[in-house]
């Protein structure tokens, strides 16, 4: 009789603490998933802080019809989040070598700032040329840690924005891709000449269009280094912006 009561005391302690662990477990998932923006700051590069809060402080510049389209792209966010489905981003322009991956890298750390799970960002062209080294350069001095992997006429590039998640992968490729999500994502254009070139893009579930103007006017120019690092500065504040419409 008491080996049995033993028996069953034990079971109860026992059940008790998986109860209690599940229970640590959902809590941690829950603090992992549901970080406030402060806390994703302090996760961030600290190179990145910098130009984080210039990012923020430019949200007063977006034009009018710019919020517009961003906010049309913030609401099919929310949509895919509330349904806890994966949200992919598909960034293209022509030559995947400039826009495409600024916004690309921007938009995957401002979900991470923000707090907003599920989150993968990608980027591709029509045609596959080189992440540009005057776009790593500028992405650099913003605040990002690029490692080039190799030296090839395409280079990977390892690009971190926290030490807290793996680095993004980029290279340039064609949207299609199989490296790229081949179905139910969201393609954003970020220039006129591949909104142009690709009337349809196959497997995207929507297609939103905010084309910037291309840096790559200014190369060889005395103005080139100023004209990347506006770029960047410009798509970091429309993507930080974009991220801030979306509750965590």
């Amino acid at each position: 009789m008491r080996y049995q009561m033993f028996i069953l005391m034990a079971g109860v302690l026992l059940s008790c603490g998986q109860q209690n662990n599940h229970h640590q477990k959902d809590e941690l998932t829950e603090k992992t998933t549901q970080k406030s923006p402060e806390n994703m700051e302090n996760k961030l590069l600290t190179d990145l802080n910098k130009s984080v809060e210039q990012a923020i402080q430019d949200f007063e510049k977006i034009p009018d019809d710019r919020k517009k389209n961003l906010k049309e792209i913030a609401q099919y966010v929310s949509g895919k989040k509330e349904k806890g489905d994966t949200i992919d981003l598909n960034f293209i322009c022509t030559h995947n070598s400039r826009r495409s991956h600024i916004s690309q890298l921007w938009a995957q750390t401002s979900a991470y700032y923000y707090g907003i799970p599920n989150v993968f960002c990608f980027s591709g062209g029509t045609e596959a040329t080189a992440f540009n080294p005057r776009a790593v350069k500028a992405m650099r001095a913003a605040g990002f840690k690029i490692e080039q992997m190799d030296t090839t006429d395409n280079p990977v590039y390892h690009v971190h924005y926290t030490n807290e998640l793996p680095p993004v992968k980029a290279f340039s490729k064609k949207y299609g891709d199989a490296f790229n999500p081949q179905k139910d994502f969201a393609a954003i254009m970020t220039c006129s000449d591949a909104d142009e070139a690709c009337p349809i893009v196959y497997g995207a579930a929507e297609r939103f269009a905010i084309p910037y103007e291309d840096p790559k006017i200014a190369d060889n120019t005395p103005e080139e280094e100023t004209r990347y690092n506006e770029r960047c500065r410009q798509i970091a504040s429309e993507m930080f912006y974009l991220f801030s419409q979306i509750k965590s």
